[in-house]
């Protein structure tokens, strides 16, 4: 997850295995906080509502197979959770944001359609993006901070979510 040096809207950057495509998605706040809280290992001390939902699940004998991005449509990514119980398949429309938190939970794999990839993805062999550099004294920005700068997500970055 990074931050869009912008507007400083959470961005969760999904990328394909063996470092292939990026796919970054902008997300609220609160969805950015439960992502990020699952991925530093930070326990609350109730159930957050992503929690709940995989807790409910958990209970309900059912599990989470996968999370797919499966479309854009009018600049809004579309996802899917998809549940198993017995022999019954069943799939759960939702947004990325919320679909990514609880497949952290469940440890599940998360997919993104082909057409979906090649509407939005960067190709990370023009960044260097494990650099770690930080923005320096004299003002040079990190690669992530360039990339975003410099890519037009379809439909604006205001409206993807």
């Amino acid at each position: 997850m990074v931050l869009d040096p912008n507007n400083n809207a959470p961005i969760v950057i999904l990328q394909e295995p063996e470092g292939g495509a990026l796919l970054p998605i902008w997300i609220g706040i609160f969805e950015a906080h439960a992502i990020a809280m699952k991925l530093e290992q930070i326990q609350s001390a109730r159930p957050m509502t992503h929690d709940l939902l995989k807790g409910v699940l958990d209970s309900l004998g059912a599990a989470l197979e996968r999370v797919e991005v499966v479309d854009l449509v009018d600049n809004t990514y579309i996802a899917r959770l998809q549940l198993r119980t017995g022999d019954a398949t069943y799939n759960v429309d939702s947004r990325p944001s919320d679909a990514i938190a609880v497949a952290l939970r469940a440890g599940c794999p998360i997919f993104v359609a082909d057409h979906v990839l090649e509407a939005s993805k960067i190709d990370p062999s023009s960044f260097k993006l494990d650099s770690g550099k930080e923005e320096s004294e004299e003002g040079d920005e990190d690669e992530w901070t360039r990339m975003l700068k410099n890519y037009n997500p379809p439909g604006g970055r205001e409206k993807i979510n």
